[in-house]
């Protein structure tokens, strides 16, 4: 920055401090009278105690003159007239290669403790999505190591993949696994109103060492104020922007974003939004898109995304679900009965789609596929007639074959978390079980 920049900048600095004082705390929800302020604003309360401690709180609303603010910590402390001082700026967070192998909240401190490394860059955790016009076309596959996604539902350098699934069905497996295995540059994990227990399980067990040395983790878990879930979400995909933004292949990998969803619905119903589909706020369904379009492809690097989607009930058709497939360029679906057999990853090949595996595999590789899926789809057709005894062999040439490849079939789709697999050796396997698709 040369001297008139500076300069400049000085000339804009605002000198005044602003303030307000806290009128009603309802819930989640606090109101001061000021200071004046935007949303999304960051702002500091002042605590009348003697430890003279301060919270972060956010802008989120107006109302009636007052302003509506929602704290990234818990309530405790806070009395009617409490300073409030807004610092005229939305949250920033410090981000930078030295941050690679941290484990950091949501608003990017460490979670052990230490101190941030230096040279960090403060960037904004909100951004707008890129231009459409600035993507450039997925056209390269990337490897990640699971032998059924690569051979059967490839993913694009920088497609947006969602895994639908119950709770306890290997949605954390699956997402160690391509920690671990995939060829991207750098991973940044997002586990976002998760269990405290399940976060070091993941990080030691899932993710293990050698995956946590090419990560960034981020982690809000389920106690957190809802707001610092969302900003979870967030600030995960700041940090990948800003690697995105070097020139990186970057893994994103989110569980959940239906938990990012329920911290929405808390704060929309908390400043007074109308409850509309199954309980979700409005601002649900406008709030995911805006965070789901930001990764992807831009004129620099790529996004490799996969978000989780918890269903409950199994239910692959409730809002939210619907709302994430329509967004993303794919959907992974985890069946609960192949995981009762033991079949892991438990991805249901039949009922997942890969909407770019088209555009960047071979036609061979392409055809192959589509022979193992009808296959594998004859066979579970005429599954209950093949137990029972009703079918007798002969009768249909396709249901022999699809009989006689099963087995084949399982033990292919079949892979132990600590199995590498390669995607050259993945699409041959594939070729030697079914052919080039012949």
């Amino acid at each position: 920055m040369n001297l008139e920049q500076l300069l400049e900048e000085i000339d804009h600095i605002d000198s005044f401090k602003r303030y307000g004082r806290v009128k009603r705390v309802v819930g989640l929800m606090i109101e001061s009278q000021g200071p004046v302020s935007s949303i999304g604003d960051v702002c500091y309360i002042h605590l009348n105690n003697k430890r003279k401690k301060t919270i972060q709180a956010e802008v989120v609303g107006f109302k009636d003159e007052k302003v509506i603010l929602m704290p990234y910590t818990s309530v405790t402390d806070i009395s009617p007239g409490s300073l409030v001082e807004t610092t005229s700026k939305p949250l920033e967070i410090k981000v930078g290669p030295s941050l690679v192998g941290k484990v950091v909240d949501s608003l990017g401190q460490p979670l052990d403790g230490t101190p941030l490394p230096k040279g960090l860059t403060s960037v904004l955790t909100e951004e707008e999505p890129p231009n459409p016009l600035s993507r450039p076309p997925i056209s390269q596959p990337i490897e990640v190591g699971v032998r059924l996604i690569d051979s059967l539902l490839t993913v694009g350098n920088g497609q947006r993949v969602g895994i639908f699934a119950g709770s306890g069905v290997g949605k954390s497996t699956l997402l160690g696994m391509i920690a671990r295995n995939t060829k991207a540059d750098i991973n940044v994990i997002a586990l976002i109103g998760e269990r405290g227990r399940e976060v070091r399980e993941f990080i030691e067990r899932d993710l293990g060492p050698e995956g946590l040395e090419r990560s960034i983790v981020i982690v809000a878990t389920s106690d957190q104020p809802p707001l610092m879930r969302i900003k979870g979400a967030y600030t995960a995909t700041a940090i990948a922007e800003y690697f995105r933004n070097k020139g990186l292949n970057v893994m994103m990998l989110m569980d959940s974003v239906t938990r990012v969803a329920m911290a929405q619905r808390e704060v929309g119903l908390a400043i007074g939004e109308p409850p509309t589909t199954k309980g979700y706020t409005p601002s649900v369904f406008s709030t995911l898109p805006k965070l789901l379009e930001r990764t992807g492809t831009n004129e620099n690097g790529s996004i490799t995304a996969f978000y989780t989607v918890l269903v409950d009930g199994d239910d692959m058709n409730e809002p939210i679900a619907d709302t994430v497939r329509g967004i993303l360029d794919g959907h992974f679906v985890l069946d609960r009965n192949l995981a009762n057999k033991g079949q892991y990853p438990a991805v249901d090949v039949l009922k997942s789609v890969s909407r770019v595996m088209n555009h960047i595999s071979v036609k061979e590789h392409v055809k192959a596929a589509e022979k193992l899926r009808e296959m594998l789809s004859t066979y579970i057709q005429s599954e209950d007639l093949i137990n029972i005894g009703a079918y007798k062999k002969g009768s249909s040439a396709e249901i022999d074959e699809a009989i006689a490849l099963y087995p084949k079939i399982t033990s292919f789709l079949k892979q132990r978390t600590d199995e590498k697999a390669s995607m050259e050796e993945s699409i041959q396997k594939l070729y030697r079980l079914i052919g080039k698709g012949e």
